[in-house]
């Protein structure tokens, strides 16, 4: 065992105890490939222990020298193709044409990206509307999904924030006009006959 392996071996090892299930169930395509490629030590066992079948996977040797990882879990849900399928993606049977539920429900998927995403080993997980690169390029493309902060979008707001501009227009006209208003007020006599805003 090279020590590249020993390395992955002990890193996997500290892992969250739910990731460590999840992977055991649902290994990433690359450790699937790894672990499914025979070592040349299983290889001559088997040769040994298989001539007589047809099938290169009926007679596999279970001895403890050649299990180089763990057993995979007999739960783990395939396709009709033998391909282990997406656990967090509802599933179509083609032969029924019945949908399943995805294996694991939005609140423990959420969990197991947030233990990923601590471990750094988000890379390895399945894409999910779930999954922080998908949601992050999700928001990049759709936006803050606000109406009226699209471009060339106004958003309608209150009648007071609609009509706030005019109102501060006419304040700030009423103000420059305020020497010349207190000179009419006066000569009118304080207010007799006062027609004009303000009242």
């Amino acid at each position: 065992m090279t020590a590249a392996m020993e390395t992955h071996i002990r890193i996997a090892k500290s892992l969250d105890p739910r990731l460590l299930r999840f992977f055991r169930r649902f290994p990433p395509p690359e450790i699937g490939a790894f672990a499914s490629s025979p070592t040349p030590q299983t290889e001559t066992i088997q040769i040994a222990s298989n001539t007589s079948s047809m099938d290169p996977n009926g007679g596999a040797a279970t001895s403890s020298e050649t299990v180089t990882s763990e057993p995979e879990d007999p739960r783990a849900i395939t396709n009709s193709d033998g391909r282990k399928r997406n656990p967090f993606l509802a599933f179509k049977n083609p032969q029924t044409g019945n949908w399943h539920s995805p294996h694991y429900s939005l609140r423990r998927q959420a969990v197991l990206f947030k233990l990923a995403q601590q471990e750094g080993v988000l890379p390895l997980m399945p894409l999910c509307p779930k999954h922080p690169e998908v949601k992050e390029q999700k928001r990049v493309e759709q936006g803050l999904r606000v109406r009226g902060t699209g471009v060339g979008q106004k958003v309608k707001g209150k009648l007071w924030e609609r009509t706030l501009r005019n109102r501060m227009e006419e304040r700030r006209k009423a103000m420059e006009g305020m020497p010349e208003m207190v000179r009419q007020w006066k000569e009118r006599g304080h207010g007799r006959g006062w027609k004009k805003w303000p009242k």
